[in-house]
């Protein structure tokens, strides 16, 4: 155990402080079992030690973390350690990265059942299902998703620029005011551009230049390295989800023709299906569903979309479409705070009540006529009107 303790001291101290995500004030830290999931590369490693950092100083005694994957584990288990850790006045547990440690669900449920001082916070590959596995910890662990960075966080992590999070009923109600106060501080359009490029993970700054490879790389590890840790998965079976990847990335965003596809993939439909929603649960695409309750609408996407628009500029080295670029920012802005699906003649119902249709600045009312909650979501605006609202507004709402 000292020398999880040597590993954890040692990057302790190299954890900077001074830009923290959304979910850190979210999370109840002081809670039995946490649980935290995302995509690799949106910082759930960094946010804990943050955490940590700021709570306990650069040397606790009383809180450690480890990563599931540190060769310490290969002699040993996660429950011992619990317990030993425990025994020597130890009260706060991080376990990083648990999907990659075997048989993870059956001993964080044995942790908590057997020792009920110990606060528990466990991390992982947003593929993770907290409750698969050999044991069902939905009914102990709460479950938060950290997503990658909103228009909102990249201003404030990229520019220094503190911003109020707003509401989607602020932004619906009073765009107007909310866009005048930001447009004192920045001029949001060329900020947009480039986040819309560059700036949806955090580690984009570390190197600019190479970010968009490093992006293409980190997709590589999500279906190479997190997707068996998590599913029981052939390479076989891999190699068909990276050919579907590389489909959609070229085709987005589509109605897909799930007969048609499963056929170029030599896959069955189920088979399809089910690798339709791995992609979406490893961060790598959107599925936008009906809005009917349908058996039918559950089972096959209305839309598929790249998750993020940095994933867009990663596939396509040329100049990406500017439609799909919008339609995609807009899904997955919303997506992290609402439920979003299709609209009958528009673009997007959200929460089953506001109707979206994404365009440029004179893009024309039609799509929306005559909706009482019909909204226009408009780039290269710095003021709307009326119901015609600023794209870049809607990266304000976490």
């Amino acid at each position: 155990m000292e020398e999880l303790f040597d590993f954890f001291y040692r990057e302790l101290r190299k954890t900077d402080v001074s830009f923290q995500r959304y979910l850190i004030n979210d999370v109840d830290w002081e809670g039995r079992l946490s649980a935290i999931t995302g995509a690799r590369g949106t910082g759930k490693t960094t946010m804990i030690m943050q955490h940590i950092k700021q709570k306990f100083g650069n040397s606790p005694k009383e809180a450690l973390y480890v990563s599931a994957d540190h060769i310490w584990f290969s002699g040993n288990r996660l429950f011992d350690l619990a317990n030993d850790f425990e025994k020597h006045g130890g009260k706060y547990l991080f376990v990083d990265e648990v999907h990659k440690y075997e048989n993870w669900s059956q001993e964080i449920k044995n942790i908590y059942d057997s020792f009920s001082d110990l606060k528990v916070v466990i991390t992982g590959s947003s593929m993770l299902q907290i409750y698969k596995g050999n044991a069902d910890l939905s009914r102990r662990a709460v479950h938060y998703v950290l997503h990658g960075l909103s228009f909102r966080e990249f201003l404030k992590y990229d520019q220094n620029l503190e911003l109020k999070k707003c509401t989607l009923e602020e932004v619906l109600q009073n765009h107007i005011e909310i866009a005048g106060s930001f447009n004192e501080k920045i001029r949001p359009l060329p900020l947009f551009s480039a986040y819309l490029k560059q700036g949806y993970y955090p580690y984009y700054k570390s190197d600019k230049r190479f970010y968009l490879s490093k992006l293409a790389n980190t997709v590589n590890l999500i279906l190479e390295m997190d997707l068996p840790a998590v599913e029981a998965i052939e390479m076989y079976s891999i190699r068909k989800i990276k050919k579907l990847l590389w489909i959609i990335s070229k085709s987005v965003p589509f109605t897909p023709k799930i007969t048609d596809l499963a056929k170029n993939l030599d896959v069955s439909r189920n088979s399809l299906l089910n690798y339709l929603t791995i992609l979406e649960r490893g961060g790598l695409i959107n599925l936008l569903q009906s809005n009917t309750k349908s058996i039918s609408s559950l089972a096959k996407p209305e839309k598929i979309y790249l998750n993020n628009t940095n994933q867009i500029y990663a596939f396509d080295a040329n100049k990406p479409d500017i439609g799909n670029l919008r339609e995609t920012f807009f899904f997955n802005q919303l997506q992290a705070i609402s439920e979003i699906t299709s609209a009958n003649k528009a673009d997007f119902t959200v929460d089953g009540k506001y109707v979206f249709e994404v365009g440029g600045k004179n893009k024309g009312h039609e799509q929306i006529v005559g909706l009482k909650n019909g909204y226009l979501a408009l780039d290269n605006l710095e003021y709307g009107y009326g119901n015609k609202i600023p794209l870049w507004l809607f990266g304000m709402l976490y």
